[in-house]
């Protein structure tokens, strides 16, 4: 369970930085379609570490997109100040 809490937190903070590079792209270009799907293998991997049943992925889902989200909250801040 403990290593489930982890692999989300590890997911949400790992797009943070996606996110925030999503936010300074031109939508649908080549650098924001590699923003949101770099990360992905990388998740895959980490939960497969964790040995995650395949019934919290969707805890997964919510965590990524939330990462990505925030990240690009954080982006869009910066570029106000």
């Amino acid at each position: 369970m403990y290593a489930e809490i982890l692999a989300l937190l590890l997911t949400f903070m790992l797009n943070l930085p996606f996110g925030y590079w999503r936010s300074k792209t031109k939508k649908m270009s080549k650098e924001w379609f590699l923003a949101i799907h770099l990360p992905v293998p990388l998740i895959v991997v980490l939960r497969i570490l964790a040995q995650v049943s395949w019934t919290h992925i969707p805890l997964f889902f919510f965590a990524f997109f939330l990462g990505q989200f925030s990240g690009g909250r954080i982006g869009k801040l910066a570029l106000k100040t």
